[in-house]
């Protein structure tokens, strides 16, 4: 407690603890324990799942090329609606119900997130990915004044175009998280997953990794499954960034972000400098 007293920690909030009511509840709990504990929450969430529910009930093609969304400015408008009035209000009241403090925030205030199409895949070739951006400039300024005032940030992961200001990019909220992170200078970024952390040899449950540098990290990473490779590059960008460290832990598990933070050996992979 004393480690991360008056400490920024950002959370990627995602996974199942999105969909199910139970782990959501125990989720805005321990966000306003972190708070009353000392520490500085600020909450950047995504929305894969709702987003493709509402894209099938409203009958709009959907498709995933080289692990992104392809966003149509059709799926956009879906996008824009789902994050920033369905899953940001339902997480701020789920917080708000424990500590009234939570405030929402979309990427497009302020300048907070601004970015550029995406136009190449990991390996450099051109890919058409529609209104899918990469981040390319963070203004922390509003979040950095709403924990100043006391309040807990919850951030929705879509972001203005560089290029054309008044159009909005659908961006990658594990990118988007450790951008911030680095922004705001904070001292650990925790990212909600469906599994216990990193694993070496997937499947192999035995191989699961305590902790490991950046560069080991970076070693491993061609080696990875493909749903968990925006999270370690997440982990990357961050440490890069100052963060001091990036954890990845199980977002099944009710409380895991207290263990993680108030226990010495944590509570899922820990990535260093």
């Amino acid at each position: 407690m004393q480690r991360f007293n008056g400490q920024i920690v950002v959370v990627k909030f995602g996974g199942n603890a999105m969909v199910d009511a139970e782990l959501l509840d125990a989720f805005a709990a321990d966000i306003a324990f972190l708070r009353y504990a000392g520490v500085r929450p600020v909450v950047v969430h995504g929305g894969g799942p709702h987003i493709s529910r509402m894209l099938q009930t409203l009958q709009i093609p959907s498709e995933f090329r080289d692990g992104y969304r392809y966003t149509s400015p059709e799926a956009m408008e879906v996008v824009r609606m789902v994050l920033g009035g369905q899953v940001a209000r339902e997480l701020v009241a789920a917080i708000n119900e424990v500590a009234p403090i939570a405030t929402g925030t979309s990427g497009e205030d302020a300048g907070l997130f601004q970015a550029r199409r995406k136009t190449r895949d990991a390996e450099g070739n051109e890919i058409d990915l529609g209104l899918v951006g990469d981040i390319v400039a963070v203004d922390p300024r509003v979040v950095a004044a709403d924990v100043a005032a006391g309040r807990i940030p919850v951030i929705s992961t879509i972001a203005s175009d560089i290029d054309e200001p008044r159009h909005a990019l659908n961006i990658n909220a594990d990118r988007a998280a450790a951008a911030l992170a680095a922004a705001l200078g904070a001292a650990k970024l925790i990212m909600l997953t469906d599994v216990a952390g990193l694993y070496r040899n997937w499947p192999d449950t035995d191989s699961l990794v305590s902790e490991i540098t950046a560069d080991e990290l970076r070693e491993l990473l061609p080696t990875l499954e493909s749903g968990m490779i925006p999270k370690v590059q997440a982990c990357i960008e961050a440490v890069d960034g100052g963060v001091e460290q990036a954890a990845i832990i199980d977002g099944r598990e009710p409380h895991a972000i207290l263990l993680e933070v108030f226990t010495a050996a944590g509570f899922g992979t820990a990535v260093r400098a």
